[in-house]
């Protein structure tokens, strides 16, 4: 019997250009786990920095390839589902992990689909209310400020307080059967933090910090979130994978920073052969 876990990702993938699958399939496989994909839509490049760019939506096909891995017996220890296509996908992922996880398996819910106070191309808030039922079945979500201010109907602001972070986890608890990690707590200088929150154990918040690179780049979202499930995968605390998490993003931009011809990501490759460092240091 096969001690392999093994995790299927629902996302968009982009032919060119480090996000969604692209950053999921090698990261997360680099942490030790077998990894399946399911792109809800593919696109020639992704839609930051580049026009033009053409877009298959997959929505049709969801049903067809649940059925045939119901066929094949085919199961997952865990699903994590990043950027969705469209609103009609919603009820055929929550299917699929129906039918496909098996019990006891984690679901991992980064609502990718807002930044820096704005919704993503083709994103409203009838969407954000779908994301916020969806995150009902995560047992981990990881959004950003604006995602948690749209999922909740609350006004978003440049830089929220500690307090109001973490006023909007405990808020945001209620769409998740335990973890909530919330990214973008800016109160310290020089530093960024997510709190975390442990919905079954009321008291258990903490907020993890790693020193601020003021480098903007398409892609640190699914790279943050990808680390993340790795090592959670791997045993580690939400709290400990937040660490891991945001270390191997800031280790990612920092082997981009310098480099102007990279725009459209983050070298995270670079940065993969450090992987079990941070696991056996945190």
């Amino acid at each position: 019997m096969s001690d392999t876990i093994k995790i299927l990702t629902i996302q968009d993938l982009s032919c060119y250009g480090q996000c969604s699958i692209t950053v999921a399939l090698p990261i997360i496989s680099a942490f030790g786990i077998e990894t399946a994909v399911l792109p809800s839509a593919v696109l020639s490049t992704h839609t930051s920095g580049f026009s033009e760019y053409t877009v298959r939506d997959l929505t049709e096909d969801l049903p067809d390839i649940k059925k045939h891995w119901e066929k094949e017996g085919i199961y997952f220890d865990a699903i994590y589902t990043g950027y969705i296509g469209s609103i009609e996908q919603f009820e055929y992922i929550k299917e699929i992990i129906d039918s496909r996880l098996k019990p006891g398996g984690k679901v991992f819910v980064d609502p990718a689909m807002a930044d820096h106070g704005e919704f993503y191309f083709g994103f409203d808030q009838e969407f954000a209310d779908k994301m916020g039922e969806h995150c009902k079945l995560g047992d981990y979500i990881l959004p950003n400020t604006t995602e948690a201010c749209y999922i909740l109907h609350r006004p978003w602001k440049e830089d929220f307080t500690h307090e109001e972070m973490l006023e909007i986890a405990n808020e945001l608890s209620q769409f998740t059967k335990k973890h909530v990690i919330l990214k973008g707590d800016n109160h310290k200088e020089n530093e960024l933090g997510m709190i975390v929150l442990n919905k079954d154990q009321a008291d258990d918040v903490e907020t993890v910090y790693n020193e601020k690179i003021d480098y903007v780049s398409h892609g640190t979202g699914d790279v943050f979130a990808s680390s993340f499930v790795g090592s959670v995968l791997n045993g580690k605390s939400p709290s400990d994978a937040s660490k891991i998490a945001g270390e191997f993003t800031k280790r990612s931009i920092e082997e981009t920073i310098d480099d102007p011809t990279h725009p459209y990501g983050v070298k995270f490759e670079k940065v993969i052969p450090e992987i079990q460092n941070f696991l056996k240091s945190n």
